[in-house]
């Protein structure tokens, strides 16, 4: 994989938005898949505000990457005390479906932990980069 941007941003309101304008600038308009995976990275750092100490005045990391065919977007937070992230069971529920929203959209998704802090990462076809396809 190699790595095209990295953006640290402050676990608060308003950071969803912020790390959809960062992939948006990073991937172009032209890239395929972009709608899908700004909503991926909206959910991701909703969740990790929401969930964890990066929205308790911590801190988040995007990163984006491409390799042989992929997109990758890792999304780390600053923990939540060992829990790690895991689509509800019931997806009729008026919350915690956004998960399953990832798991939709996404080729692959999923998370590891890194001490305690969490890196949920989703993945997406090779998709048109600064105009130029994988």
């Amino acid at each position: 994989m190699i790595v095209l941007a990295v953006l640290t941003i402050p676990g608060m309101e308003g950071s969803a938005a912020r790390a959809r304008h960062f992939l948006r600038d990073n991937l172009g308009p032209g890239s395929a898949d972009l709608d899908d995976m700004a909503l991926c990275v909206t959910e991701l750092v909703a969740n990790g505000v929401k969930h964890t100490d990066s929205g308790r005045g911590g801190k988040l990391m995007i990163l984006l990457a491409k390799g042989r065919g992929v997109i990758r977007i890792e999304v780390t937070d600053d923990g939540a005390g060992g829990a790690r992230p895991c689509p509800r069971d019931d997806p009729e529920a008026e919350s915690g479906r956004g998960l399953r929203i990832v798991e939709a959209l996404a080729m692959r998704w999923g998370h590891c932990a890194d001490g305690v802090r969490t890196t949920v990462w989703v993945e997406f076809p090779g998709a048109v980069v600064a105009g130029r396809r994988d």
